[in-house]
């Protein structure tokens, strides 16, 4: 291809197609001048695919030479780093980009290393007049060439299509339709290098269509430290020589890198010091910072992105400063071992990306850092924990350990007790419970294990002297740190000191209708939980069944309580039994078991005089599937009165239900049974894997032609019955309606609401909280203040003992109540119709505000007994209404205003109109009414 000359390694051209498929994980990513592939699985070589045919193994040091770079952390993720102009692009126009590369994981003996191939294409204009990266291991510098084009052959590789970098020639010669590069001189050391020269010395120098390419490792002998604004810097500096006959044209070039020493360090804050006027690559002092940008793995990040981080930049007159947390998102711990003790390291790799423009020379530069940093290793001494509970008894008692807390990359191989060696499966086989515990966010993890003090490796001395039995356990954690299989210990010892603890006693005894437990757990605190039955005691369940001594407490329990269990059914008794579990609450063992099982007198069936029979079934413990509830009698469609999941009842005639009569001497026996339908027998016994079957006998006899006796007295009652005074509560609510329909209601954020003077106010006062339909509702006083201090003054009444007030001028109005979807009992509603008003008096400021408060009466509707609750008043025709009218306005508002205010709600009539309204209004005010001011 013309207009090429690569002086060090050829670029791929014409990529084809991917040949094999992209594993999953692999992303690529173009930032910049940058290509980022982000590989989740370890791979143990990666190739650079050249021409689509050759391919190119990139060890370290031919990485560094053509602009690529590595980074691992602790849990085997990769980045690839590569410069859009490393030496296996392909080159279009300097706009766009294309690189090829392969991964190949590790294989066995039996089959080819897996291989996984990636393509990227990007784009990248336009180039400013130097662009300068800093990478982990290389800088490298581009700068606009001014030169006439040249013309590239390049040397082809050897060694067939899989030629490795040891066949592969790194040399190019520039034949030159003009100019041919010759020499490359260093500074400050003056050091001239021929092209060949400076790729031996492991320096990497090339043209392309439009730029002159120089890349350099940190370390290189011809780079050097120059100290900038306090802080060291990397340099490169060179001058590369074109000639053309009898002319000489010179490009400098011209890297500078920041050093480690760049950064400083606090346990909790990692701070970068980048000069802002990198001396070595300003010609003046006149420049202008026209960006700067932060980023992680060369990728920027957006101002909200560094805030939810904590990242911070700050740019000053002499220093751009990068501050990190330690320990933030976007970078990770490395766990180390020094001297057999635990350190770890955070590494993150920040980016700095700056743009500046030089007023003088009038060339823009492109500055990109991407710099690693790793923090001095910081000791994180595991932390051993001992969890373990001591009051319990040592037959139940295990060590409860725990150590941490590791970073990810830390695991736990084995223990070492003083009589063997056990790794973790063998731990867990033996009943130690080692677990390993993350944090919520899946960063550090911690190790837990559980031995029992019953273990062989537990080491046990009884002190009788002292009453208290020692138990030790040693131990050694063998741990190991990855990739590098990096071993390390962690010894500790614990002790527990246990009171030779009894176990507790538990006896128990029936009467004619209860169990009686006694539970005596001698001079020691109760150290346990109870179980009865199924249910834990509760200090519900203690308060009703239970009673306390000074070393005993006794349960005393129903035996029909559903926390016992019925044995067997008999005629005239019933067997129950109670089932008394002690637990640890630890680890929910069973201390001590009890069970009590007794029969009870307990009358089963009765007979009645009238021919009928009642008969009880009940569960019973050998049929435990049975629903009661199923049960009938011979004749299957005779089924319980009643029943629940324990009881069945049954009420029938003897002449009904299958019922069988045979007379025996003089004795009437009437018969019948209680069981399951055999369709349900079947099921039952298919779904409990039992052949228990249920059935229950029930009899009745009756002595033939016998004559029984009754007798009967009769006299008269002393007193009356009534019903006893109680207390309870019922809950009243005032309410404003919006309008005359009592349909919708103002909203507590609706108050203070406003009306306009004699604009009608609708009431309404329920009953809420009873269903009663005896009960009503009477309203006894109502009356409006200025405040909400019901006895306030000044006050006017509304409602006088369930009436209205004959003061007022315009008197409430009383509204009927019915029944409909909201309103269920009418007789709990009252509604009534007042009209707005204000107080006025000299000794009144108006407040603007009327609070209406009222008094209510609940009455027995069925027998009203006088007084309020004879009920409440109607309106009637006052002939007074005309003549004695009271207005209330403000002290403040004038007839003349109060025109004003009557206009404002009739500001949508024409002028005659309003007029008529004032007039009439006047004449109502002035001839019929007493106007209060």
């Amino acid at each position: 291809m013309p207009y090429r000359l690569f002086c060090l390694l050829m670029a791929a051209v014409g990529i084809q197609a991917q040949q094999t498929p992209s594993i999953n994980d692999l992303n690529a990513e173009c930032l910049g001048n940058v290509i980022r592939l982000s590989v989740a699985p370890l791979f143990e070589d990666v190739d650079a695919v050249f021409n689509d045919t050759q391919i190119i193994n990139l060890t370290p040091g031919l990485a560094t030479q053509c602009g690529f770079s590595f980074k691992f952390d602790p849990m085997g993720n990769a980045m690839f780093f590569a410069s859009l102009q490393n030496c296996f692009s392909q080159n279009m126009d300097d706009k766009m980009f294309s690189l090829v590369m392969q991964f190949r994981l590790p294989g066995n003996h039996m089959t080819e290393d897996p291989v996984y191939r990636v393509g990227k294409t990007c784009s990248y204009t336009p180039w400013t007049s130097r662009e300068i990266l800093c990478d982990r291991n290389y800088m490298e510098v581009s700068v606009r060439r001014t030169l006439p084009d040249i013309q590239t052959i390049p040397k082809q590789p050897t060694g067939g299509p899989k030629a490795r970098s040891g066949n592969f020639r790194r040399g190019a010669e520039a034949v030159a339709s003009g100019y041919k590069m010759t020499a490359v001189v260093f500074s400050p050391s003056k050091n001239v290098m021929n092209v060949d020269e400076v790729q031996r010395k492991g320096y990497a120098i090339a043209n392309t269509p439009t730029r002159l390419v120089l890349r350099s490792p940190h370390n290189a002998e011809e780079t050097y430290l120059q100290n900038v604004a306090g802080v060291p810097m990397r340099v490169l500096s060179t001058s590369t020589f074109f000639e053309q006959k009898w002319l000489v044209t010179r490009v400098d070039a011209t890297a500078v890198c920041p050093t480690p020493e760049a950064v400083a360090f606090t346990p909790e804050v990692i701070t970068w010091y980048m000069p802002k006027h990198i001396d070595p690559l300003f010609s003046s002092d006149a420049f202008t910072m026209l960006e700067v940008y932060m980023g992680i793995d060369a990728k920027r990040l957006d101002t909200e992105e560094m805030a939810a981080r904590n990242y911070s930049v700050l740019v000053t007159e002499a220093h751009i400063i990068v501050e990190i947390p330690v320990g933030a998102v976007g970078g990770y711990f490395k766990s180390h071992i020094q001297d057999d003790q635990y350190f770890v390291t955070y590494t993150i790799e920040p980016m700095l990306e700056l743009l500046w423009i030089e007023e003088v020379a009038h060339e823009n530069t492109s500055y990109k850092v991407l710099f690693p940093i790793t923090t001095p290793p910081m000791a994180r001494p595991p932390q051993f924990r001992n969890y373990t509970p001591l009051d319990t008894v040592p037959e139940q008692a295990v060590f409860v350990l725990e150590l941490g807390t590791f970073n990810l990359d830390v695991e736990l191989l084995n223990i070492t007790f003083p009589t063997m060696v056990l790794t973790v499966a063998e731990c867990n086989a033996r009943g130690f419970n080692v677990q390993e515990q993350r944090s919520p966010d899946n960063t550090l993890k911690t190790f837990r294990m559980e031995v029992p003090f019953s273990d062989p490796v537990v080491f046990k001395e009884r002190r009788a002297e002292q009453g208290v039995t020692t138990f030790t356990l040693q131990l050694i954690y063998g741990l190991v740190i990855f990739p590098e299989y990096a071993p390390f210990s962690h010894s500790a010892v614990v002790d527990a000191v246990l009171l030779d603890i009894v176990p507790p006693s538990v006896t128990g005894n029936c009467d004619q209708e209860n169990f009686h437990i006694t539970v005596d757990y001698r001079n020691q605190e109760p150290f346990f939980v109870v179980l009865v039955g199924k249910r834990l005691l509760n200090h519900e369940f203690a308060q009703q069944y239970l009673t306390e001594g000074d070393t005993d407490f006794t349960i005393t329990l129903p035996f029909s309580s559903p926390d016992a269990v019925f044995e067997s059914v008999h005629s005239s008794s019933v067997r129950s039994r109670l089932d008394v579990a002690l637990l640890n609450p630890y680890n929910n063992m069973t201390i001590k078991y009890f069970s009590l099982a007794c029969s009870f007198l307990k009358t089963l069936t009765e007979c009645f005089s009238n021919g009928t029979m009642t008969a009880l079934a009940v569960k019973v413990d050998s049929v435990p599937g049975l629903n009661p509830g199923q049960l009938t009698l011979s004749d299957p469609a005779c089924g319980p009165t009643y029943s629940d999941d324990r009881f069945a009842y049954f009420h029938f005639t003897v002449n009904s239900c299958g019922t069988t009569r045979k007379f025996i001497n003089n004795v009437m026996l009437y018969e019948n049974e209680i069981s399951l339908p055999d369709e349900l027998e079947v099921k039952l016994n298919a779904t409990t894997s039992s052949e228990e079957e249920y059935q229950l006998k029930v009899s009745c006899s009756y002595v033939a032609n016998i004559t029984r006796t009754l007798a009967f007295l009769t006299r008269p009652r002393d007193n009356e019955p009534f019903a006893e005074t109680g207390t309870g509560r019922l809950m009243v609510r005032m309410r404003l309606a919006q309008d005359a329909s009592y349909n919708t209601f103002h909203q507590e954020e609706d108050y203070p609401v406003v009306r306009y003077l004699r604009q009608p106010l609708h009431f309404e006062v329920e009953l809420t909280t009873s269903s009663d339909p005896k009960v009503a509702l009477v309203l006894d006083h109502c009356w409006a203040t200025l405040n909400e201090d019901r006895d306030s003054r000044p006050r006017w009444n509304l409602i006088i003992n369930g009436c209205e007030n004959p003061e007022d001028p315009y008197r409430v109005v009383f509204h009927p109540v019915e029944a409909d979807a909201r309103v269920r009992f009418p007789p709990h509603v009252k509604r009534f119709e007042a009209y707005m008003f204000s107080f006025a008096g000299d000794a009144v400021e108006p407040s603007g505000q009327v609070f209406v408060h009222c008094d209510v009466v609940i009455c027995d509707a069925s027998s009203p007994t006088g007084g309020p609750c004879s009920g409440q008043c109607v309106n009637q025709d006052n002939l007074k209404r005309g003549r004695s009218c009271f207005m209330l306005f403000r002290p403040w508002q004038t007839i003349t205003e109060l025109i004003g205010s009557l206009s404002q709600q009739v500001n949508n009539m024409s002028k005659t109109s309003l007029r008529s309204v004032m007039y009439m209004f006047l004449l109502d005010t002035f001839f019929g009414c007493n106007v209060l001011f």
